[in-house]
């Protein structure tokens, strides 16, 4: 079953300078003593961060943010609600607008029914047939019709949930677009042709 984000309030002093992005990236946190948690990213602009996560830290808080397709962050903890926390990051003006980029890319590849950022070049895989694991542990063969550095399109005769998270061989990631015989998944994170070698030879 998909799980569904709980809303995520905006940061009042910073949402008339920056526009927020809803996303849903996986992540971890690192807190000052130096403990790191799983999290969620649930929305983002170039000045904050909402955070979903059952750990809370204190309000002023330093954090460091690694999240997928985001790298990493810092900032200032301004505020807590229920189910996770608001961040104010600290950048600098190039990385912000790097950022600001990134995140339109995040917003408009859904829009655009795009599985997978199209710059990056389409890979052969030497067994195009693998195992495909979903959450609740059901296990499936199926057939590799497209591999990309950020994602693959699968033929399968199950059609999880768009947003649906699975394991793809070795690989982490979730259901971005139903397509015909199958779905179009894209990787937890960016990989390299060294890693998609070894991960679906």
């Amino acid at each position: 079953m998909l799980n569904v984000l709980p809303p995520i309030p905006a940061v009042a002093d910073d949402r008339r300078a920056f526009k927020r992005v809803n996303v849903d990236l996986l992540g971890r946190f690192m807190l000052e003593n130096r403990s790191e948690y799983p999290c969620r990213v649930g929305n983002m602009s170039p000045g904050d961060v909402g955070v979903v996560t059952p750990v809370v830290p204190r309000v002023g808080e330093r954090v460091i943010l690694y999240a997928d397709h985001v790298g990493r962050l810092e900032g200032s903890v301004t505020r807590l609600y229920s189910g996770g926390f608001a961040l104010v990051t600290q950048a600098t003006e190039r990385k912000r607008e790097k950022l600001a980029a990134k995140l339109m890319w995040l917003a408009n590849r859904h829009e655009l029914s795009l599985p997978e950022d199209r710059r990056h070049e389409r890979i052969e895989p030497r067994n195009p047939v693998i195992e495909m694991v979903l959450e609740d542990g059901r296990r499936y063969d199926v057939r590799i019709q497209d591999l990309s550095l950020s994602g693959a399109a699968v033929l399968c005769a199950v059609r999880p949930a768009i947003g649906a998270r699975l394991t793809l061989g070795t690989m982490k990631g979730r259901v971005v677009r139903q397509i015909e015989d199958g779905i179009a998944i894209e990787f937890a994170s960016l990989q390299t042709p060294e890693s998609l070698d070894r991960s679906f030879s």
